[in-house]
């Protein structure tokens, strides 16, 4: 015999007591059930002592694990419960179909944790319109005496004990609502009235009996409520102070040892349970792999998306197992519903059950794991900070303290907050956010290196929202986020803009996932692809602009904090651009073709060119797109209003440029520009497949040849792009008509430098021996020696200096200069030296230099390397190829 079987046995021995009195009763309830003439309430009665008998033999033998015993227990209620509704509705109107009644499960039934004596949370809801009823009674009187039958066939108690407990508190309004609501009403009020916690319990909701269909349609209509897109942490908030009132309220069970509090004491079960939820709340919104309803499962989705340590997750999970399994050792002794240790030979007697020596060894057991859950839960919860002054001489003094220089400026702005001058802050709510997040707010803007100023753009920021109470519970929240908000508004007037624009930019900053590198183009483009279900072609637009101004925000965010290479950056920006015209241009399609058909052979090739074609995008870079199409430019289109070829594609273009550019509720999205198609602004929208190459062979101007060495095709199928880059590749390797590049390329270049010159000293696109300059030198160099054409610039650069046409030096001058543009389009969008020194060692610091002296005196030197190499690319022979 093994010892697992022998201590199984042992275990079961100790419970005697228990087991002894339900296996007497084994044999009538058996034969009780065989019976067909039982009334319902009597045969669940029986059939739930069976249960417990099985499932309890099956855990204390160790055949059940506490996914099992769980599983067991809620399968068993959502059957009573289903059972007790089919009963109640039949004893009524007995020809009736049993339909227009659901419960709806909450808590532990909703999410399949039930324990030995839990109660059940149901939400009961009917339909006016399908609900059987008597003749002449009205409907809603007849729910309600549904309702009422059904809690009497659950909790009624005999020789037998009961079904179930059921707690009915959770519905809305409980103190003044009847025990069932009609659907329609309970939309309306988690639509409008609903409370912030109401939220967190709805995670865990499910169908669990009656009308499936009804509450199907009342959960999928509620989605919204629950999962909002914009966080809420108001309602993170009220999840902490409850959390806080649980504790003080068991304050007697918060000491751990005998008598503690299993599922509300400090370190207990509930405080795992709300760690998943609060997550939940706030990443579950935009992410539905977080939704799973059952805590462990929570932990696991969380961790495995990044939003928690993988470390808590485990340690989480591992105290809630044992946790939850002591609890049922507990509720096992006279099926009690209690969650706290006992005291004394009780406790001893819990820790035998456990196969533990006695109550000393059960509390060593468990103090680490709730220890470990209380310091985890804790991190949620910043501690209180002292309050910001009221009167104008503290107010002023305590500014002074911070680190503002000038202190009655920025006590006027504070006065002018709390004297509510801005609509955002009018509200008792919004006043008491404000409150409490001012301490903070005052020294993370003090560190900035010119507070008066970051203080200011906060200002400006608050003056233009519509509510700032959600921006300041955020902050509150996450108090490291402040001191970024302050460094964005201190340092990075382009994501201050984007941010007074849309506020909810800074929900995406409330992790460290926030400054890992964006996915790659199918994974943005299925961020971008999910909306709601069956949302519309308006809803998809809104939804692009939300994602691409959400990673953009949080890639300029990772330069601003130190935490990302601008290089790796610029290549962030460009596959978020990428994946928006890939789902914009599918999105646009989809509709254009309802009306208009097919082009038979024919279909949209999109071909990227400039920084998008080089995959290396600024936070400001337009999209440089040629549009073609393939197939036979006579043909027409089979749908209801047919087109010919070319006025399909071009009007197709025209709403794909207009899903890419228009600015929608959500915002603005890029700038699209077409000029670099065959012929410019003189030709087409645009052009077959066959005329592009045409004209690339036989027509196109240098400008036009440089221009196509960072092609790359973007969307269409993958033939077509293979298609459409073969020509491209033939066309850059020789088959074009022969033109003076060098000549071309100099005379283009002084003409720019005539007609653009650069904004100021930070130019590092436009200035002499900048980015322009090096580009130019790359682009002679391939067309002139047919080398190293790839559309990046980078790798392009590697090839040729591999082919000894630059020195290395080249590789280090680009990094370098598109470093420095990246984070200027960030930092100085007008190109001019920053006065403040610390956003200067914030420039040196992106550039990876050690100060700003090193910076201008290496941009100086690179300036000088890119000129020769400029000259040395335009110099060489044979020029006309």
């Amino acid at each position: 015999m093994t010892d697992a079987v022998t201590e199984a046995r042992a275990r079961a021995a100790r419970f005697a007591p228990f087991l002894d009195g339900l296996i007497a009763r084994e044999a009538v309830t058996a034969a009780a059930l065989a019976a067909e003439a039982l009334p319902v309430g009597k045969r669940l009665r029986l059939e739930r002592r069976e249960l417990a008998l099985r499932v309890a033999e099956g855990d204390l033998a160790g055949r059940l694990d506490l996914t099992g015993v769980t599983a067991a227990l809620t399968d068993f209620a959502d059957s009573a419960l289903d059972r007790a509704i089919t009963a109640a509705i039949a004893e009524r109107t007995p020809e009736a179909t049993p339909q227009g009644f659901v419960a709806i499960a909450l808590g532990k039934q909703g999410s399949r944790e039930l324990n030995y004596s839990s109660d059940i949370d149901p939400i009961l809801l009917y339909d006016p319109r399908t609900l059987p009823h008597r003749a002449r009674e009205d409907v809603a009187d007849a729910a309600v005496r549904i309702g009422r039958r059904v809690l009497e066939l659950l909790q009624a108690r005999d020789a037998d004990g009961y079904v179930l407990r059921v707690d009915l508190r959770l519905r809305p309004s409980p103190e003044a609502t009847p025990i069932v609501i009609p659907i329609d009403a309970a939309i309306a009020y988690y639509e409008s009235q609903a409370l912030p916690w109401e939220r967190a319990a709805f995670i865990r909701a499910r169908v669990a009996a009656g009308d499936r269909a009804l509450g199907q349609r009342f959960l999928d209509t509620i989605r919204p409520f629950i999962w909002r897109r914009s966080l809420d942490f108001g309602a993170v908030g009220e999840i902490l102070d409850i959390t806080r009132r649980i504790r003080d309220h068991h304050a007697q069970g918060q000491a751990f040892g005998p008598g503690y509090d299993l599922k509300r004491g400090r370190g207990g079960i509930r405080e795992i349970e709300f760690f998943a939820q609060i997550h939940q709340l706030i990443h579950g919104g935009r992410d539905a792999t977080l939704r799973a309803p059952a805590t462990r499962d929570a932990l696991a989705a969380l961790a495995a998306a990044g939003r928690i340590d993988p470390e808590d997750a485990h340690a989480l999970t591992a105290a809630y197992t044992l946790l939850r399994t002591i609890e049922h050792r507990i509720q096992m002794i006279d099926d009690r519903q209690t969650h706290a240790l006992p005291t004394g030979e009780g406790l001893d007697r819990v820790a035998r059950l456990h196969g533990l020596t006695d109550g000393a060894a059960l509390l060593d057991l468990l103090r680490p794991h709730v220890e470990r859950v209380a310091a985890t839960f804790d991190r949620l919860a910043p501690a209180p900070t002292a309050a910001v002054p009221h009167e104008a001489g503290r107010l002023a003094d305590y500014l002074a303290a911070a680190g503002f220089a000038e202190t009655d400026d920025a006590a006027r702005r504070i006065v002018a907050w709390r004297e509510a001058r801005y609509p955002a802050l009018r509200s008792g709510a919004a006043q008491s956010a404000l409150e409490a997040v001012l301490p903070g707010l005052v020294e993370a803007l003090a560190q900035a290196p010119v507070p008066l100023l970051a203080l200011n753009r906060l200002d400006r920021l608050l003056e233009r929202l519509p509510s700032a109470i959600n921006i300041f519970r955020l902050l509150e929240a996450r108090p490291a986020l402040a001191t970024l908000l302050a460094e964005i508004l201190s340092h990075a007037p382009t994501l201050a803009e984007a941010l007074a624009r849309r506020p909810d930019l800074l929900d995406g900053l409330i992790d460290a996932s926030a400054f890992d590198p964006v996915g790659d183009v199918p994974t943005l483009m299925a961020q971008m692809r999910a909306t709601e279900p069956g949302a519309d072609y308006q809803a998809v637009l809104d939804h692009v602009r939300r994602v691409v101004g959400d990673r953009q925000f949080a890639l300029g965010a990772q330069i601003v904090a130190g935490r990302a290479d601008p290089l790796e950056v610029a290549a962030g920006y460009a596959r978020v651009a990428e994946a928006a015209v890939a789902v914009l241009t599918a999105a646009t399609i989809a509709p254009f073709e309802e009306a208009h058909g097919r082009v038979p052979g024919g279909e949209l090739v999109i071909l990227a060119l400039g920084r998008l074609g080089g995959a290396a995008l600024t936070h400001a870079s337009d999209l440089d797109l040629i549009y073609l199409f393939t197939g036979d430019f006579t043909a027409d289109s089979d749908g209801a209003k047919p087109l010919g070829a070319t006025l399909y594609f071009t009007r197709l273009a025209q709403r794909v440029t207009a899903a890419l550019s228009v600015p929608t509720a959500a915002g603005p999205l890029y700038q699209v520009d077409t000029r670099l198609r065959p012929s410019g602004t003189q030709g087409p929208l645009v052009v077959s497949v066959d005329s592009f190459a045409r004209y690339q062979r036989e027509e196109a101007w240098t400008w036009e040849h440089m221009a196509l060495t960072r092609a790359r095709a973007i969307y269409g199928s993958p033939a077509a792009r293979g298609a459409v880059e073969a020509i491209v590749a033939r066309v850059l390797g020789g088959e074009r008509a022969k033109h003076d590049i060098a000549g071309d390329a100099a005379a283009m270049r002084a003409e720019m430098a005539q007609h653009k010159p650069p904004q100021g000293p930070l130019d590092a696109k436009l200035l002499p021996g900048g980015l322009v300059d090096l580009e130019f030198a790359v682009h002679v160099a391939q067309l002139t020696r047919r080398i190293a054409f790839t559309p990046e610039l980078g790798k392009a650069i590697d090839a040729l200096i591999a082919a000894g046409v630059f020195a290395p030096a080249l590789r280090p001058s680009y990094d370098l200069l598109g470093r420095l543009l990246v984070t200027v389009r960030l930092i100085a969008p007008d190109a001019q030296e920053p006065a403040a020194a610390v956003t200067r060692a914030l420039i040196a610091r992106a550039v990876m230099l050690p100060d700003w002296e090193t910076v201008l005196a290496t941009l100086a030197t690179v300036r000088e390397s890119v000129a020769a190499s400029w000259q040395e690319s335009i110099a060489w022979t044979p020029s006309r190829t």
